[in-house]
């Protein structure tokens, strides 16, 4: 059965609630996976560099240009088709803003799944009328998240390694991660550095660092995501505007 060739863009209508339990019970598939086209050049250009098996991307820019979103796209798309080498895709994020996971009520898993919402919602919409996807692929061990909290010691091998909201990382997060990456592995970076939860002198972000560092390295590459790659909506896009307007005026 061939893959659904929906040519959806990234704006999708809301999810409808199934009548039916009995759709949810079966494993997720690759022809449950829409198909989706890049929006914008800088989107295109992250598509290209990941059919030419570019190992390092660090998709960075202003909110709204569906980073996160075309990144655990292109690696589930990956991860799902039988051909090929890679086992898992792994999400990793920092327990940001409020680094107050320690008193939320529950066990590791109950504490981290508030840092799952975006990747449920995105999976709602890359897997039409499968609104437990994301549940169903960390079922079927295609799917793994982490926060940083519990990556030190471990190897990702055969993995697609997704680091979102990297601007909410210290430096030593940013290097933990990156020295996890272990054999057949690739990792896509995802943030913005003009978007840091981080303000304390102490716990300050480390992407400015890693993005000089990650300029020295062959292997990495960088798309840029301006206002023009906006694609969230309008109101978004004329925000973001006037709000660097303002930024450029009146932020020494």
């Amino acid at each position: 059965m061939a893959k659904k060739n929906t040519q959806q863009a990234l704006q999708l209508a809301p999810a409808v609630t199934l009548k039916s339990t009995s759709h949810q019970k079966l494993k997720v598939t690759i022809d449950d996976l829409s198909t989706f086209q890049p929006l914008t050049e800088n989107q295109r250009k992250f598509f290209d560099l990941y059919k030419q098996g570019t190992e390092c991307i660090l998709l960075h820019g202003v909110a709204g240009t569906g980073k996160s979103f075309i990144a655990l796209y292109k690696a589930l798309e990956e991860v799902l088709d039988k051909s090929n080498r890679y086992q898992q895709v792994v999400v990793v994020r920092s327990a940001v803003p409020s680094r107050e996971i320690g008193h939320l009520p529950g066990d590791e898993k109950e504490k981290t799944e508030v840092y799952q919402a975006p990747y449920i919602d995105i999976c709602s919409r890359l897997f039409y009328n499968r609104h437990d996807a994301w549940q169903r692929l960390m079922e079927q061990k295609h799917v793994n998240f982490m926060i940083t909290s519990f990556v030190r010691g471990i190897t990702l091998d055969d993995s697609i390694v997704i680091v979102d909201e990297c601007q909410n990382m210290t430096d030593m997060e940013l290097n933990s991660i990156m020295t996890r990456v272990g054999d057949r592995s690739k990792i896509i970076f995802c943030g913005d550095f003009r978007q840091t939860d981080l303000y304390k002198k102490t716990d300050m972000s480390g992407l400015k660092k890693f993005m000089a560092i990650a300029d020295a390295m062959p292997s990495f590459k960088t798309v840029e995501f301006e206002v023009d790659d906006i694609v969230r909506s309008a109101l978004v896009k004329e925000y973001i505007l006037a709000r660097m307007e303002y930024e450029s005026k009146h932020v020494a």
